[in-house]
């Protein structure tokens, strides 16, 4: 036999068969793997594939089927209701914000505001000074309650009188029943003009009035609704001719104190 000597430092060699890949032993070829290719139909299928999913649990379950589907109707009708009625206010409002130019009054900063406590019920205005010319409660028939009033009217009318930004409300509502359709700011403006606004004519241009306040704190609240109503803006300072107790009552003091003049 022949011996054949390898050298000390050879080392035996890797010997592959087959290529790699996967062989096929009964045909002998060799398996390559496809690349899968991205396919743009994928989409469709997913949604192909969902939508028979659905009508098969709707065969399924053909009545709880209906029910969901009614209330996904329902929803869908309230949201897009709710949705269209908030759009149609917002244009609205914003119809009305861009004709906000339009304000009888834009000019005016402050409001001087003096506060009804009693309807004027009498046919002429030559005697406002008299407690029988006005409807009184029990609790006001006093003795110079009517004077009281006249002073009020008066010491608004010569506060906006000093300031011509000032613009001068008298806030009342029809608060006495057996007065009639009357309101206290009504009365209060009609006393003014028959007084010749005390020599301040100036000031009947920018006197008007409020006719829903019940109390105190409403004559302020809806005194400030009217001048945002009339101006476009919100008054920078507010002074109130009135009954200091009853602001005190309502507790209106501590809140605008910075902003009130009493």
């Amino acid at each position: 036999m022949s011996n054949y000597s390898f050298g000390s430092g050879s080392t035996p060699k890797s010997f592959s068969a087959y290529p790699r890949g996967d062989f096929d032993l009964e045909s002998g070829t060799i398996r390559r793997h496809r690349k899968r290719r991205n396919s743009r139909l994928h989409p469709f299928k997913m949604i192909k594939s969902i939508r028979n999913r659905l009508l098969y649990y709707c065969k399924l379950r053909p009545l709880l089927a209906f029910f969901i589907s009614l209330s996904l109707g329902v929803t869908i009708f309230i949201v897009v209701s709710l949705y269209e009625s908030h759009y149609r206010e917002m244009n609205n409002y914003r119809k009305y914000d861009l004709g906000s130019d339009k304000y009888p009054l834009p000019e005016l900063r402050n409001l001087v505001m003096v506060a009804g406590h009693s309807v004027y019920t009498s046919s002429s205005c030559g005697k406002v000074d008299k407690e029988d010319s006005w409807f009184l409660e029990t609790y006001q028939k006093n003795p110079g309650q009517a004077a009281t009033f006249l002073a009020h009217i008066q010491e608004g009318i010569e506060i906006a009188a000093k300031d011509d930004a000032a613009l001068l409300l008298f806030s009342g509502g029809e608060t006495r029943k057996d007065a009639g359709p009357r309101s206290e700011a009504q009365s209060y403006w009609a006393v003014a003009e028959s007084k010749g606004w005390f020599g301040k004519e100036n000031v009947r241009l920018r006197a008007l009035t409020e006719e829903h306040a019940r109390d105190s704190f409403e004559n302020l609240l809806f005194s400030v609704c009217r001048f945002r109503e009339l101006t476009g803006t919100y008054p920078q300072n507010i002074t109130v001719s009135s009954l200091v107790l009853n602001i005190l009552v309502c507790g209106l003091l501590p809140i605008i104190f910075n902003k009130m003049e009493v």
